[in-house]
């Protein structure tokens, strides 16, 4: 991976853990994220017009077919977990999610991207994958499993979160496949992708607008942050994954875990002081690996 292109996954990274802190704090439900996708469409605009306009009229069905594709497993991938999250906790979902995504998609690529990746690569990716478990006080699980009354949210969150992890490795080898191959701008893939989910949010936003309004009042500045840093962050990403191996880029957005312990400290729940830093340090290591296998 070139300094260029992991000067921007770190970047990326930060203000992924950002958002997410800024998400997790505003509580929103679909409302919040229908919320967060009108205000892209609105505060990008500029910019998805400008990209669009020399290369949105040479697309055939193929990149509109991505496009679509892309935006329907973005959404999915946030409605698998909002449901686990109402069917278990933060704790068991999100590092099952996080761990399991680059996991799958470091090695998809490898078989449908044709990429290469040293044994030091792949150890980066192991290592990159049992730090983001560690930083979110992964251990805890299985104590928690002991308990029969904790058993079962355990298991339904390692079951959602697995699911999630799936939907985050499909939507990584979409747009990076798009990126790579179909040398689609980043700029339109998330602008496009967040114009194809809309129309799929909208029908229970009208079925009660009052909520919708409610919610929008109360959470416009969450929302606001959202719109300006998500899509940048991700645009980071996709331009990174031009640059290297989209299987060093994926697991590389992981180190994301640690700035969101850095800055929030609670985003995922306490965890052993020992345990952290031990989740810590196999993320660099393994971000190290992937930047020179």
């Amino acid at each position: 991976m070139s300094l260029t292109a992991l000067c921007l996954v770190l970047i990326a990274a930060l203000l992924h853990a950002a958002w997410n802190l800024v998400a997790k704090k505003a509580g929103g439900d679909s409302r919040f994220a229908l919320l967060c996708s009108l205000m892209i469409l609105v505060l990008w605009a500029p910019v998805g017009i400008w990209a669009a306009w020399d290369a949105v009229p040479l697309w055939g069905w193929k990149e509109w077919a991505l496009i679509f594709a892309s935006g329907i497993a973005h959404l999915v991938y946030f409605n698998v977990l909002l449901r686990g999250y109402a069917a278990s906790d933060l704790t068991v979902v999100y590092p099952v999610a996080r761990g399991t995504g680059p996991l799958i998609s470091s090695f998809g690529a490898l078989l449908l991207l044709d990429e290469h990746m040293s044994l030091g690569g792949v150890l980066g990716v192991f290592a990159v994958t049992g730090g983001v478990f560690l930083i979110a006080g992964g251990p805890s699980l299985w104590a928690r499993a002991h308990d029969p009354v904790q058993r079962q949210r355990v298991m339904a969150g390692l079951g959602y979160g697995a699911a999630t992890g799936c939907m985050i490795a499909l939507y990584t080898l979409i747009d990076g496949y798009s990126v790579k191959v179909m040398l689609i701008s980043p700029i339109l893939i998330d602008y496009f992708g967040n114009l194809a989910r809309v129309p799929f949010m909208l029908p229970g936003a009208l079925r009660r607008p009052e909520a919708f309004m409610a919610s929008a009042r109360a959470l416009w500045r969450h929302a606001l942050v959202l719109a300006v840093v998500s899509p940048f962050g991700y645009i980071l990403v996709l331009y990174a994954a031009r640059l290297a191996p989209l299987s060093h880029v994926a697991p590389a957005r992981e180190v994301s875990m640690l700035f969101a312990a850095l800055l929030g400290g609670r985003l995922l729940g306490e965890g052993e002081r020992g345990t952290r830093i031990a989740g810590a340090a196999c993320i660099a290591a393994g971000v190290v690996g992937l930047a020179t296998g």
